[in-house]
């Protein structure tokens, strides 16, 4: 089904109206900060980046039903506020003290360490913000649109990216086994990319059983996408992946490190058998969501 797919065309189109959407939210908080956090907020939130939360998101929405075009957009720039706030407070001296993202200064080396927190911190309320007017411009209910709402918060908090962060703080220098990286990511990497799917179905009214193959597929592309991030950051330079310092280098458990590179390799593609898997049962088209699956595994950064 996705060998005529055209998975580059697709997403330099999507990616062309995320950003879109991403600087409406931009100009929309300009009013309700200084001059210089907006500065940093955009800093953070524009750099470029595969844009992949917010696809997942308008890509589970149209494989739902969904077909109001233009306004899923900005309910899913809301989730890439929130990524964007995670990347800069993982890349702050007291976590990972990176210099790079997507090839260029990190937020806190461009923008100071202090602006760049708070930069981080305000981007949680205004992704809820955005999330909630967004809702409502799609035409949802105030009860469905609570909900949005607070798939994203929980995916953001201590029970899915926070907390996945915490613990891979406190496995820095340990040697985790399986279950407890699995953990780890299923709640930093993961929480947020379930959040994506879950957010887009629910938005286009999909039935329970769509959005169980959506939690699904997104728990199992969760996995691969860390696997592969641990696969590139193993194979390949920081100059490649416009970012340093690598999780190896900080002492942190990988899925390479636990299993080895080709046994790795081989867990991210029965990882992404499995979310297909789970699109096939409920006999959605979505040749889409099935092409960006093998995406997850085949990127080179």
């Amino acid at each position: 089904m996705t060998l005529d797919f055209d998975l580059a065309g697709y997403l330099a189109r999507e990616e062309g109206r995320v950003e879109a959407a991403l600087a409406r939210a931009m100009d929309g908080m300009e009013d309700r900060l200084s001059p210089e956090l907006h500065e940093a907020v955009r800093h953070g939130v524009m750099g470029g980046g595969k844009r992949i939360r917010p696809i997942l998101c308008v890509t589970a929405y149209r494989a739902a039903g969904g077909t109001c075009d233009d306004g899923i957009y900005d309910l899913a720039a809301a989730l890439e506020l929130i990524h964007a706030y995670s990347l800069i407070h993982d890349d702050l001296p007291c976590m990972d003290d990176a210099e790079l993202r997507r090839g260029r200064p990190t937020t806190h080396r461009a923008h100071g360490e202090d602006r760049a927190t708070v930069a981080g911190a305000a981007l949680i309320p205004a992704a809820a913000l955005q999330a909630w007017r967004a809702s409502g411009a799609l035409g949802m209910d105030p009860e469905a649109r609570r909900r949005v709402v607070a798939t994203l918060m929980e995916a953001a908090g201590a029970g899915g990216m926070v907390g996945g962060q915490w613990l891979d703080l406190e496995g820095e220098e340990r040697a985790l086994g399986a279950d407890d990286l699995d953990g780890l990511h299923r709640r930093k990497t993961g929480a947020l990319l379930v959040a994506s799917l879950i957010m887009g179905a629910g938005a286009a009214g999909a039935s329970e059983a769509v959005m169980n193959a959506m939690y699904r597929y997104g728990r199992a592309i969760g996995l691969a996408f860390q696997i592969a991030d641990d696969i590139l950051d193993a194979t390949s330079t920081a100059e490649a992946l416009g970012k340093n310092p690598s999780d190896t280098h900080l002492g942190k458990s990988t899925y390479v490190s636990l299993y080895g590179l080709e046994e790795a390799r081989r867990k991210a593609r029965a990882q992404v058998e499995g979310a297909c898997a789970a699109i096939g049962e409920v006999e959605l088209e979505a040749p889409a969501l099935l092409a960006l699956a093998r995406f997850v595994v085949d990127r080179r950064s």
